[in-house]
């Protein structure tokens, strides 16, 4: 009796945490919907996943293509060859070129002084050379060329980084959709013996600490199983979002936008 008490006890205290859970999520769900009423919700979850396998080739191919990550980093790079370009220009021979021409006419009538117009033409030409400005220029251009090198070494840790994490991710979803099938058996073979061990009590054919083992099992099974789900699920939108795919339509994702 006591273990029972303890076993109450113990998933009084899950429940309690579960509820709590369930309100944080509910608030977090309906803030990213815009919900601001007080509309009953019920998240159903998607029980069944795809059968297919996501291919590296692809996955790397499609993330290189349309990723906005390898666009950042390239942008950075030229960024950094365009100051370079800038340090190297303002660090030598200026030549300025300047060019106006005009008309102009005066009378004492309005309609006068529009006649026989006089032009006026101005051309000139400037050229700078710093005779001496203490290294400032130079130096300016290694600091420059510095700033390439540092950007062109951690743009090439970043895209390494990149196609890692594509990697993984494509490694981990295609073990993911396995586990959510042995988490759907095994939940289903633990309802079963749960059933079974019901039937068993009510017979008096087994003690109730049997059956609240089989309770407790059941339980477990089902939030493994619901885990596996969901993890499943996140890891199918995170690999679309790091690619920007859609590995099922075979499309990309700017292809499968609704049209507005």
């Amino acid at each position: 009796m006591l273990q029972l008490e303890v076993n109450k006890l113990n998933e009084e205290t899950n429940v309690m945490k579960a509820q709590i859970e369930v309100e944080d999520a509910m608030l977090t769900f309906r803030s990213f919907l815009g919900i601001r009423g007080d509309e009953k919700l019920q998240v159903i979850p998607e029980d069944s996943v795809a059968e297919f396998e996501v291919s590296l080739d692809e996955a790397l191919k499609q993330a290189y293509e349309h990723s906005p990550e390898i666009d950042s980093y390239e942008r950075k790079k030229l960024e950094s060859r365009s100051q370079l370009a800038s340090a190297r220009a303002n660090a030598g021979l200026k030549a300025d070129l300047y060019l106006r021409f005009g008309l102009s006419q005066t009378a004492e009538r309005f309609n006068e002084s529009f006649r026989d117009p006089l032009d006026q033409q101005y051309v000139s030409l400037t050229l700078s050379l710093p005779i001496l400005d203490w290294g400032r220029g130079r130096g300016k251009v290694r600091v420059a060329k510095s700033n390439v090198e540092l950007v062109n070494t951690q743009v090439g840790q970043a895209v390494t980084d990149f196609e890692l994490n594509v990697r993984k991710m494509v490694r981990q979803f295609n073990l993911q959709a396995y586990q959510v099938r042995v988490a759907s058996k095994t939940d289903q073979t633990a309802w079963r013996r749960y059933e079974v061990a019901r039937r068993m009590y009510l017979m008096g054919k087994s003690t109730v600490l049997d059956l609240n083992a089989a309770t407790t099992e059941k339980d477990t099974a089902r939030r493994n199983y619901i885990a596996a789900l969901r993890n499943y699920w996140t890891l199918y939108y995170g690999l679309r979002s790091m690619t920007q795919y859609d590995f099922q339509r075979k499309l990309p994702l700017a292809e499968c936008l609704p049209e507005i």
